[in-house]
């Protein structure tokens, strides 16, 4: 069953659908962060060592970036995203039955290169649907965005009412799903690309030094998911230990808060139709900045914190929703590959954030981990704000 494609390119059911499956795919890098303790009492490892977990699936997930997805733009998408998808099937049963520490890591490493198909997903929405891109691509997102988001509270909950192997099973039924609902509902879209892959790779670098902006978003976009990642991997062990004290359950109800500011990345999507998205980088920027003053002021204050998680993921998420729909108006015919160069900038920013972050913790705390994501994000404004700076002097 092929579903036709609309006037604008895409049907509400297969935006839906690819949203979903998007969400649910990515939420397997991000499972883990709220049960690092519990994965960490499972083996008898340190924190140290079970946050190493975190580090190697954006690790995985970096790589998977790099060398796979720029085969959407060689190869049937659709075909791509199902061979990944069941693949990340086998890779979580696997995860279920793991006996070690040294599995996990391995598997970690693994089920971050599969969970790459929600980057094919992206481009393959953004080729078809070229009037209103970025509110397409702001709501597959949002799907993303809530996939990332909810995977805290759904691993918080299932790991302690049961087991945190219990939230990979229940992961591999979830792809499952997703799996037959893409081979029913999505397109199949005619790629341009006739080069072998070696060219398509070095293709993909060249994607860089044509295009000033994207360079300019993957930094910003790194900078900011290497907050991002800092963040969360550091408020699990801030909120367990005092004041808070806090069980893995109620950790993950943070994430419900953090859910509503996905929700308004559709409205940043629209912004960037309009051509709106200097503006909307700003105010999202500033949203982080001052998210993370709260946290740090405040930090032991629980309202506080969820204030701050709340203006911190509406800024970061904002700021990708911004970026991704701004990098798809380059070259449509080169979207998986410009898609590449972002995303793995992007994630070896939230590897980079999450190494740091967790450095600064064993180091300072929560004290030094605030330093760290401010200056990171003041780095991410200043480039933002920088073409004002320049207009300014050269206007004088």
């Amino acid at each position: 069953m092929q579903k036709q494609i609309s006037s604008n390119g895409l049907t509400k059911v297969q935006v839906m659908i690819m949203a979903i499956a998007a969400g649910v795919c990515v939420a397997n890098v991000y499972y883990n962060q709220p049960i690092l303790k519990d994965i960490a009492s499972s083996f008898g490892v340190s924190e140290g060592e079970a946050g190493s977990i975190s580090v190697l699936t954006q690790v995985g997930y970096g790589f998977g970036l790099f060398f796979l997805i720029p085969l959407g733009d060689k190869i049937n998408k659709k075909k791509l995203i199902l061979c990944l998808l069941t693949c990340l099937f086998c890779l979580l049963i696997l995860m279920t039955f793991s006996q070690n520490i040294v599995e996990v890591w391995i598997l970690s490493v693994a089920i971050g290169i599969a969970t790459v198909s929600a980057q094919v997903i992206l481009p393959l929405a953004a080729s078809i649907d070229r009037v209103t891109t970025g509110k397409t691509v702001g709501n597959i997102f949002t799907g993303i965005l809530i996939g990332i988001l909810g995977a805290r509270v759904f691993s918080g909950y299932i790991a302690e009412w049961l087991s945190w192997r219990y939230v990979y099973g229940f992961s591999a039924g979830m792809i499952l799903i997703v799996t037959i609902l893409l081979q029913i509902y999505l397109p199949n879209v005619k790629n341009e690309y006739s080069g072998d892959y070696l060219d398509l790779l070095n293709s993909t670098l060249q994607q860089l030094k044509r295009f000033s902006l994207l360079r300019e978003t993957s930094l910003i976009g790194g900078l900011l998911f290497g907050v991002f990642c800092s963040f969360w991997t550091t408020l699990t062990f801030h909120l367990s230990g005092a004041p808070f004290n806090f069980q893995s359950d109620t950790i993950g109800m943070y994430g419900f808060v953090a859910i509503a500011g996905a929700l308004m990345a559709p409205v940043f999507g629209k912004l960037a139709d309009q051509g709106n998205s200097q503006r909307s980088l700003t105010i999202a920027v500033s949203m982080v900045i001052t998210g993370l003053v709260i946290a740090k002021i405040a930090s032991s204050s629980a309202i506080a914190i969820a204030v701050a998680v709340l203006l911190l993921d509406i800024g970061v998420q904002a700021t990708q929703v911004t970026n991704v729909a701004t990098i798809y108006t380059l070259d449509a015919q080169s979207n998986s590959r410009i898609n590449t160069v972002y995303m793995t900038t992007y994630f070896m920013g939230g590897a980079v954030g999450t190494s740091i972050g967790l450095l600064c913790w064993h180091l300072g705390g929560w004290n030094l981990v605030t330093w760290q994501m401010l200056i990171f994000t003041l780095l991410a404004f200043f480039i933002i704000v920088r073409p004002k700076i320049t207009t300014a002097k050269t206007n004088k």
